[in-house]
């Protein structure tokens, strides 16, 4: 990336190395780490490549897995404080099976105003990411709309958009009407 005149990079995950490895290599290139995203599901290092692979997403929002996505959370927290990195993507996870639009939009609500908290006393933000629907079927997070509304209902200051025009053109289309 440094060698191509990026000056800032975005990754996945950086679980599968130690921090303070990357943490190293970022500055010995001169580069910024200004985003990476929470375990797509399991809170140990062996399981982080593995649930990805196993079509996980996130559990942000999916019941009965509060304490996973807390402890994947404050380990995301480790390695942003360790690559001095500002923001961290929140991964919203898929629909939940058996589990009611509302009970999931409950649980992510609570799991982002607990992460929200966390994030601040680190002074890190928070973002959450629409994805499309093509891309990812059952992806919880889906439209511009939907994550405005939970953001209004988590109601901190440092939780965002993560705006993928990619995502949000398969998904919405028009994108400069939903941008203004």
């Amino acid at each position: 990336a440094a060698k191509d005149g990026f000056k800032a990079v975005e990754y996945l995950f950086p679980y599968a190395f130690p921090a303070q490895e990357l943490a190293v290599r970022l500055k010995a290139n001169g580069l910024q780490q200004v985003l990476f995203n929470t375990p797509p599901g399991g809170t140990d290092t062996d399981s982080f490549g593995k649930a990805w692979e196993t079509g996980q997403r996130g559990t942000a929002s999916v019941p009965g897995r509060e304490a996973e996505f807390r402890a994947g959370f404050a380990q995301a927290l480790v390695y942003a404080e360790a690559l001095n990195c500002p923001r961290i993507h929140a991964m919203v996870g898929l629909r939940a099976e058996g589990a009611s639009p509302e009970a999931a939009d409950a649980t992510l609500i609570s799991n982002l105003q607990w992460a929200a908290a966390e994030a601040a006393k680190a002074g890190r933000d928070v973002l959450i990411e629409p994805i499309n629907t093509r891309d990812i079927p059952g992806f919880f997070l889906n439209r511009t709309r939907q994550a405005l509304e939970i953001i209004a209902e988590v109601g901190s200051d440092n939780l965002f958009v993560q705006y993928d025009i990619y995502h949000m053109q398969r998904n919405e289309g028009n994108l400069i009407a939903t941008m203004e």
